[in-house]
């Protein structure tokens, strides 16, 4: 990130049906959308199976990408955000797509998981709606999965995500838009197995007020009040009436459904099929619908990241608080890596990552020693496990295995090989920030002082020098004695590490 502030954001949403873009003008503050571009990739449908996507699906992907591309061309680093959904976090070959992708639009992908998707799905929706409801239910259905959240003002407080959405759900059971009662019944009854588990902690006594977002529910929403089956948003009589009408027909071009376009067609059938069954299951009545989603709520969630409120650092001090971490020591680490950051010149690492890489060090600092909560022993990767398997808010995939690895890596042995898997940049600016944690947290073997001397470090390729006032390693001989075992790891992965 700059340190100007960019005069417009952008948010892209690469959905499993389909690939939303928002642009926004930013404005003392404030958004003013600008532009927004939609097409439907069915990116679901493209999954073979072995779960790969295939080629053809790829390439009407990524033709959409670079559309979307050529939008967004001048924005500077920092100002887009780009996220994978459902299909992507399923898809084998999403590493090799997505870097196709990260070409096509100059920008990087993140994957995030199911339960961040619904966190920011509410975002996209407290921040369309007005609402005057103590408690929202909102559900989102996309291609591939349906989130399902309850939530106080713009706080998510319960979220879920389940492996149903309008595109698979249409494949399964009404492959070549084929309908007969038989079928929908049984698409209904597998969406009801699905939300059985969470059907007490989302029922309709649990919260004042339904909301749906995504495409398919404005849809069928467009529907009811066409044929006047529903007059006040998505009513039960009038998806009744719905259902009704579609399963006395047996093929989809024979719905006849004013509002119903061509292009929705294909997936209709599995999104009314997983939005009745939330109805009947939950006890739902009535539900107002939502032009905000997730594209929405990823715009807000980059606002937060310009004006220095990233989620993610709120994540990671309550994270830190749960698992008891001491934070004077963490703190004493801090000051250590600040210093020797501010010794560091740019060379160290790639092009206009400075800030990232202090964020990232300052998150590997407060999270190193979570583990210890779990066992002394190998408590490093107790960390790095939470870390990269946890649902950590604002956080993406991608940042969660760059975190777990930096901290897996903070003691005992080096091992390059693990950055090799990390996305780009971070593959080539990751080892050096944990060869910086490293020695920070050498230097505080005592945790409990701050007579740390003054040092001088510097770091060219793959050598690391430091040097100490004259004869102070002679009075320090346990951090003497750290510094040699320090050495030997580091020259096993190549790297030659002096001290004088």
């Amino acid at each position: 990130m700059t340190n100007e502030l960019p005069s417009s954001v952008a948010a892209i949403d690469l959905g499993s049906n389909s690939f939303h873009m928002i642009v926004c003008k930013l404005e003392n503050g404030k958004l003013r959308t600008i532009d927004r571009l939609k097409e439907m990739v069915r990116l679901a449908s493209g999954l073979d199976e072995d779960k790969n996507l295939d080629t053809k699906t790829q390439k009407r992907a990524l033709d959409c990408l670079k559309r979307f591309g050529q939008r967004i061309e001048n924005f500077p680093a920092g100002s887009v955000r780009i996220v994978g959904t459902n299909t992507l976090r399923t898809a084998k070959n999403s590493k090799q797509f997505i870097a196709k992708a990260e070409k096509a639009l100059g920008h990087p992908i993140d994957i995030i998981a199911g339960i961040e998707e619904a966190r920011l799905i509410y975002q996209g929706v407290a921040n369309s709606l007005g609402s005057n409801a103590d408690s929202r239910f909102v559900m989102d259905i996309g291609g591939g999965s349906t989130e399902y959240i309850i939530g106080i003002d713009d706080t998510a407080h319960t979220k879920e995500s389940l492996h149903m959405g309008c595109v698979t759900v249409s494949n399964n059971f009404f492959p070549d838009g084929t309908i007969s009662k038989k079928a929908f019944k049984k698409a209904v009854l597998f969406c009801q197995q699905k939300l059985a588990p969470f059907q007490r902690m989302f029922n309709s006594r649990r919260w004042d007020e339904a909301i749906g977002a995504s495409g398919s529910i404005r849809c069928i929403h467009k529907v009811l009040i066409a044929t006047q089956w529903s007059n006040n948003g998505i009513t039960k009589e009038g998806l009744d009436k719905l259902v009704s009408h579609i399963t006395q027909c047996s093929h989809v071009t024979e719905l006849d459904l004013p509002e119903l376009s061509e292009e929705r067609l294909p997936v209709f059938l599995g999104g009314v099929a997983v939005l009745y069954a939330t109805f009947q299951r939950l006890n739902i009545e009535q539900m107002t619908v939502s032009d905000g989603a997730l594209r929405e709520g990823l715009v807000h969630d980059l606002l937060g990241r310009i004006y220095d409120h990233d989620i993610r650092s709120k994540t990671v001090e309550t994270l830190a608080e749960h698992y008891h971490t001491d934070k004077d020591h963490s703190a004493r680490i801090q000051q250590t890596v600040n210093n020797i950051l501010s010794q560091l010149d740019s060379s160290c690492c790639s092009k206009g990552q400075r800030k990232n890489i202090t964020q990232f060090l300052s998150w590997a600092v407060s999270l190193h020693g979570i583990g210890r909560d779990i066992a002394h022993s190998q408590y490093h990767k107790h960390s790095a496990y939470i870390i990269e398997n946890g649902d950590l808010a604002g956080f993406s995939r991608q940042d969660q295995r760059l975190l777990a690895t930096i901290v897996k890596t903070h003691r005992k042995r080096f091992s390059r090989s693990r950055f090799k898997e990390l996305h780009k940049p971070w593959n080539h600016d990751a080892p050096i920030l944990t060869i910086i944690l490293r020695i920070a947290i050498l230097m505080h073997r005592n945790r409990h002082t701050n007579n740390v001397p003054e040092f001088t470090i510097s770091i060219q390729s793959d050598s690391i020098d430091l040097k100490f006032a004259d004869n102070w390693l002679d009075s320090a001989p346990l951090t003497q004695t750290d510094l040699e075992i320090e050495a030997n790891y580091l020259e096993v992965a190549d790297y030659n590490l002096t001290f004088s």
